[in-house]
C-alpha cells in the first residue's frame, strides 16, 4: 500500500494546528488570529482533499470502499473546523484553544479512516 501525499500534507497540517493551539492554551493565552487561521487551513486542506477525491474518482479511480461512507466522513470533518472556529468565536477564553486544538486531533483520525476506506482497508 503507497500512503497517499495529500494523507501526508493533511498530517502535516494537522499537526501543526494542534501544537499551536494547544501551544496557545498551555501559555493561557485566548483564542487569537493564529490558533483560528490553524483550524481555518484544516479547512482549506479537506476542501482541497475533496476537490482530489473528486478529481481521482472522475479519472477512473474508484473508492475501494463504500462511497456513501468515504463522502460521509469528508463531509463530517468538514463541520468539525466550522463548529470549533464558532466556538472559539463565542467562548474567548483559554480553553477554547483547546477545543481548537481538538480540530486537528478528529481531522486527523477522520483522515486516516478516509485513507483506509479509499485503499478497501477493512479496520480489524
Amino acid at each position: 500500500m503507497v500512503v497517499d501525499p495529500l494523507f501526508i500534507v493533511g498530517t502535516i497540517v494537522c499537526l501543526v494546528s494542534v501544537v499551536l493551539c494547544v501551544g496557545a492554551a498551555v501559555l493561557k493565552h485566548g483564542p487569537n488570529d493564529l490558533t483560528i487561521l490553524s483550524a481555518a487551513a484544516v479547512e482549506l486542506f479537506l476542501l482541497v482533499y475533496g476537490v482530489a477525491a473528486i478529481i481521482r474518482q472522475v479519472g477512473g479511480e474508484g473508492v475501494a470502499g463504500e462511497p456513501w461512507e468515504f463522502w460521509g466522513y469528508l463531509f463530517t470533518a468538514l463541520l468539525v473546523p466550522v463548529g470549533a472556529v464558532w466556538w472559539s468565536l463565542m467562548d474567548r477564553s483559554r480553553w477554547s484553544n483547546l477545543v481548537l486544538g481538538a480540530v486537528g486531533i478528529t481531522v486527523f483520525v477522520m483522515l486516516f479512516r478516509m485513507e483506509q476506506i479509499w485503499d478497501g482497508v477493512i479496520p480489524a
